[in-house]
């Protein structure tokens, strides 16, 4: 804990002992206005809906568990937006605030969604080697599985509505906002399903015959959703090798960790699979049911939510609902049950009783169990792995916004049942949903953009500050404008990173010291302290780290304007100061890696790669010097104006050294009216850089030479319409008869021109002849060169934009 001050003394206190010689000294008074002047930690915490003191269990040690992911298909940037506002909590907790953390994360590596994909994935493998069923027998089934798909969407959404209906009858708006979600939701799956039909369809209308491999393998893409969901409903009990399963588990798990790794989130101190702690979840279940707190049921063994709260506990902390759970949507009890659910309500004393242990059907994986062959319920899980890890009190548990019902609140049920207390967390705490196009990112959606996608086009730095600068508790959107906003900022911390390396390579003990600006370096003195308070109770504030970083950008926004000042003297050690601690908060978050004293170092993702510049130094320098020599002496040279060519060339090959050749070596340089500013920089992420500088150059000479091409073509077709002599301009098979002018009199079909349009062709005429005249005076009597002249031009700019484009 540490301590603020008011500004104010208290009373004076004088040294104990009549012979002291010490005088009276005037203590600070301490600001106990709130608990962050205090120095205490605040969290959110779920289980109460605000904030609390964070007071550890035991001492200074912070157990806390983490849901991990259910491995089942690859991880999309909702599950980067939980697990890295996880990771910058826990860097907070141990590097700023000197916690001991034990962090733990389990891999749910046996759940029904895993069991489906898994199952589809080997029966769509089985299909596509099944040579007896050829191109048209398998068009015939992507058409059955198509209608069949539709007829179920049709079905789902006539329920929806109808409990829409039956809510806004009853005036029950939690209903009623329930299921309008659910039917936005139901329409993007339609939609969804609206496009496979599509590819499905331009797959079939492609191809010309039954034996064509490749279209065969395409309809297997493009009817790749219908056909598992078909094959899997007709097959999928058939499916009984649980190395099927084990072999998908372990394939995203993986997938997940190296996600986890390029992202540079810290690997947890413990990680855990359910799979590997079966024999301990049976004899977890086998206590509950000793209790009295849960029975058996065909097999599959339930928590009884009577007996539960008859015994003195509490049930839906997290999300609460009426007694018993009364208040439980159908919509939830399905959630909490699993895709596979089976029995209904009928073996179930109570509708809200759910599962912690499973028969298995046919096509599931099953253990040997006292209970039956079955498998672990969902939640039971963290609880069991949790629990031998953690103990029987944890301090923190955390996961995403959407497992605070039911499984969080499954959780602390069957845990406060086994372990005979009522408190098993003292603190939840769930990250924000992320919405894409206003809906949850959600895979069953297809609305998501897995992580590896994300880190093509953006480096994990940058992925990572757009989360500090959104509230972890809160809902956010992923868009091009908040990762363009992060990468603004990556750019301000760097541009300042570099002005102050500039500075400090200077030796400043050369030069006249201490402060030399008067008022402006006091204020940005003032500016440094209060960046650093800020920064400290934001931190304390429950993590706030959108306005620690904004705090961060505010004092660097006071040093450029303070480096910006005319004649400015900059204090070299308190800008150092200022970079220092903002490198010190950015690596806390994980921003920032490596031994630099500050700045980003070389690394273009933030993975740690420093940009000391040993032994390189000055060979960088004295190639600066020898460049800007040769600059400055050709910019004399050209005031003269003597070789001018030559002149230009120097500069060309100047300014190739800095924009395309330095580059490549790591090294920036910005020319500026004071001299030439060196930075080491990472080289990829400078031709990177330079690649979408060329981007852009190429987009705007594109559109420039578009705009061009308009113009050109209008001035071809007018050459080509002036070149028309204007007696010859209505000397078409429309008419039969002209005057002397060209004037038609009579039309084809032997009937008069009418006179009214006589009067609009003889304008015309007089229109052309004054077009034609122009024409020939422009082009000195030879249309036809200027002609030849314009279709050149037009020719040649679309040439060049040929050649852009490719």
């Amino acid at each position: 804990m540490s301590l603020s001050g008011t500004g104010n003394f208290r009373q004076p206190s004088c040294p104990a002992g009549s012979d002291s010689h010490r005088h009276p000294w005037h203590p600070p008074e301490i600001n106990t206005s709130d608990p962050i002047a205090s120095g205490q930690l605040l969290l959110r915490n779920t289980l109460t809906g605000q904030k609390e003191p964070f007071v550890p269990m035991k001492d200074r040690h912070v157990r806390w568990y983490t849901c991990g992911p259910t491995v089942y298909d690859s991880s999309h940037v909702g599950h980067a937006r939980t697990y890295l506002s996880f990771d910058i909590m826990r860097r907070v907790m141990t590097d700023y605030f000197h916690y001991n953390v034990l962090y733990q994360i389990n891999t749910t590596d046996i759940d029904d969604k895993i069991i489906l994909r898994a199952r589809q994935n080997e029966l769509l493998r089985q299909l596509e080697e099944d040579k007896s069923v050829d191109y048209g027998k398998l068009v015939e089934l992507a058409k059955t599985a198509l209608e069949e798909a539709k007829a179920k969407s049709d079905e789902k959404k006539v329920a929806i509505e109808a409990a829409l209906g039956e809510a806004t009858t009853a005036k029950d708006s939690r209903g009623k906002t329930e299921q309008e979600e659910l039917l936005k939701q139901h329409l993007v799956k339609r939609k969804n399903l609206d496009k496979d039909e599509a590819a499905i369809s331009k797959v079939c209308g492609a191809s010309t015959t039954n034996d064509d491999k490749d279209s065969r393998a395409n309809l297997l893409v493009a009817a790749k959703s219908v056909l598992a969901e078909k094959l899997d409903r007709e097959q999928g009990h058939l499916v009984t090798d649980h190395s099927v399963f084990n072999a998908h588990a372990r394939k995203y798990e993986r997938e997940f960790m190296e996600d986890m790794e390029a992202l540079g989130i810290r690997e947890p101190d413990v990680l855990t699979r359910v799979t590997e702690y079966v024999p301990q979840i049976i004899a977890f279940v086998e206590t509950i049911i000793e209790k009295g707190l849960a029975y058996k049921s065909n097999g599959s063994v339930y928590l009884s939510l009577d007996a539960f709260q008859a015994a003195g506990h509490n049930y839906r902390k997290l999300n609460p609902a009426g007694p018993g759970g009364a208040a439980t949507s159908a919509a939830e009890m399905a959630e909490g049950e699993g895709a596979l659910a089976g029995g209904g309500s009928s073996e179930k004393r109570n509708p809200n009783d759910f599962a912690l242990w499973k028969a298995s059907k046919a096509g599931e994986p099953a253990w040997d169990s006292p209970f039956g062959s079955g498998r672990p319920g969902w939640h039971i899980e963290c609880s069991v792995v949790a629990g031998d890890i953690l103990g029987e009190r944890i301090d923190i548990h955390s996961g995403g916004e959407d497992l605070k019902f039911p499984h969080h609140d499954n959780e602390l049920a069957q845990s406060e049942a086994c372990f005979g207390c009522n408190q098993w967390v003292n603190y939840f705490t769930h990250t924000g949903h992320l919405h894409i196009e206003g809906l949850k990112m959600s895979k069953s959606l297809k609305n998501f953009i897995t992580i590896r996608q994300a880190l093509e086009n953006n480096t994990s730095r940058q992925l990572r500050i757009m989360f500090l600068l959104q509230a972890w508790d809160q809902p956010m959107s992923y868009s091009d404008q908040t990762i363009g906003d992060a990468r603004s900022k990556e750019n301000t911390f760097k541009n300042f990173f570099r002005e102050v390396e500039a500075l400090v390579r200077d030796d400043y003990l050369a030069q006249e010291v201490g402060w030399r600006m008067g008022d402006a370096d006091h204020k940005l003195a003032d500016a440094y302290l209060a960046a650093r308070q800020s920064v400290h109770e934001n931190l304390l504030d429950n993590f706030n780290t959108k306005d620690a970083m904004l705090a961060l950008l505010k004092v660097i926004n006071e040093a450029n304007a303070y480096l910006h000042t005319p004649n400015v003297r900059p204090s070299t050690l308190l800008l150092r100061s200022i970079a220092t601690y903002v490198s010190q908060i950015l690596k806390v978050f994980g921003v920032v890696s490596g031994a630099d004293d500050f700045g980003f170092g070389s690394g273009g993702d933030g993975k740690g790669e420093t940009a000391d510049g040993s032994g390189s130094e000055s060979y960088i320098g004295a190639m600066v010097a020898f460049r800007e020599s040769v600059r400055n002496a050709a910019l004399e040279a050209a005031k003269g104006g003597d070789t001018k060519a030559a002149i230009q060339s120097i500069l060309k090959i100047c300014d190739g050294l800095r924009d395309e050749v330095l580059p490549t070596l790591g090294v920036r340089l910005e020319d500026r009216p004071t001299g030439t500013m060196w930075n080491l920089e990472d080289p990829e992420v400078m031709l990177k850089e330079m690649a979408e500088k060329a981007a852009k150059e190429k987009e705007v000479q594109i559109g420039k030479l578009e705009k061009q091409l308009v113009a050109r073509t209008k001035e071809l077709d007018k050459v080509k319409n002036s070149m028309v002599k204007p007696q010859d301009l209505f000397r078409t098979d429309e008419f039969k008869e002209w005057d002397e002018a060209g004037v038609p009199i009579t039309l084809a079909n032997g009937d008069p021109v009418s006179g009214g349009q006589v009067k609009k062709k003889k304008k015309a005429i007089d229109k052309q002849a004054k077009a034609y005249k122009d024409l020939m005076e422009k082009s000195g009597d030879n249309p036809e060169e200027l002609l030849d002249a314009a279709l050149k031009e037009v020719d040649s700019i679309k040439a060049k934009l040929e050649e852009l484009s490719l």
